[in-house]
């Protein structure tokens, strides 16, 4: 049965294998009661999604997977109808021997679209480019000129959509933890900037960046020891949407807390409100910058 909200909260999370995270899962859905919720890298096929354990929890799920890599879905309160996958593409099926799941973009299971209540929504799930100039790299640059032609022919920048996903695309220098360090590398280079701002000039709008200037507020840090705790980390996960909906947005935020705990995804979810504010949270951010602070200050004071 279907939901009705008189207002929306859409979210985006890369889960880093939904199978590994479901009970984290479980646990983040209660604490932020999304309506929406964009996945990517939930690593399944089609007929191991989670279907019961959501119904269980009032969600359903449209799922796009191949497996043991990528894989992205759609779990809403709010209907699911129009779904389509792979920009409307057949899928082929990914050349054999290639175990990083990037090596096709265009044939793996990294895009899926609906229709949730008023609001179309697509997740998405970029491929890494691995390094620049790489096959890989060039890979991931046609999959975006993919995206920018799907949306020229499918959409329209005056409906209300919403796209959301790990973008593997830190868009400004403002979203990593050291411009300098990161320069040369994929993530940040001038062509896949550009490609992010082509999706801009078609008709959207970063609804994070409209509402928080913030520098040093990320969605993905590394596993290595220390990354998360010193906040070095990137914002490469992201919602954008049309005109109507960067109207509705009311409250945007990245809940860092979701990146603690026990066997934690190494990306954060990222959410927007429509209409009216959501169920509140603390994502963290004040205490974790008070508690950086307090520990670079004990590392001036003399022995």
């Amino acid at each position: 049965m279907r939901y009705t909200v008189a207002w929306m909260r859409i979210a985006t999370w890369n889960v880093n294998s939904l199978k590994v995270r479901l009970d984290k899962l479980g646990w983040w859905i209660d604490r932020a009661r999304p309506d929406v919720l964009l996945l990517q890298e939930t690593k399944l096929t089609d007929a191991a999604a989670p279907r019961e354990e959501l119904a269980r929890l009032g969600y359903e799920i449209a799922h796009h997977g191949q497996g043991q890599w990528n894989g992205v879905a759609i779990v809403s309160r709010a209907g699911i109808t129009d779904v389509v996958t792979n920009f409307g593409l057949a899928r082929a099926v990914p050349a054999a021997g290639d175990e990083s799941g990037d090596a096709e973009p265009l044939a793996e299971a990294r895009m899926i679209a609906a229709r949730c209540g008023d609001v179309r929504v697509v997740s998405l799930y970029a491929p890494n480019g691995r390094v620049v100039d790489s096959p890989f790299y060039q890979a991931k640059l046609a999959w975006y000129a993919r995206l920018e032609a799907w949306l020229a022919a499918s959409c329209r920048p005056d409906e209300p959509l919403v796209l959301g996903g790990d973008m593997n695309l830190a868009p400004m220098d403002d979203d990593v933890w050291d411009a300098k360090a990161c320069h040369g590398g994929t993530h940040v280079s001038p062509r896949e900037r550009d490609a992010f701002n082509r999706l801009l000039a078609w008709g959207l709008v970063d609804l994070y960046r409209a509402k928080v200037s913030q520098p040093e507020r990320f969605s993905w840090w590394d596993y290595r020891a220390g990354h998360f705790p010193k906040n070095f980390g990137m914002r490469i996960d992201h919602l954008l949407g049309t005109a109507p909906v960067a109207a509705r947005a009311r409250w945007v935020e990245i809940d860092r807390e979701a990146r603690k705990g026990k066997l934690p995804s190494d990306h954060a979810p990222v959410l927007v409100d429509l209409d009216e504010p959501g169920h509140p949270l603390d994502a963290g951010w004040e205490g974790a910058a008070a508690r950086r602070k307090d520990r670079e200050a004990g590392k001036k004071k003399p022995a």
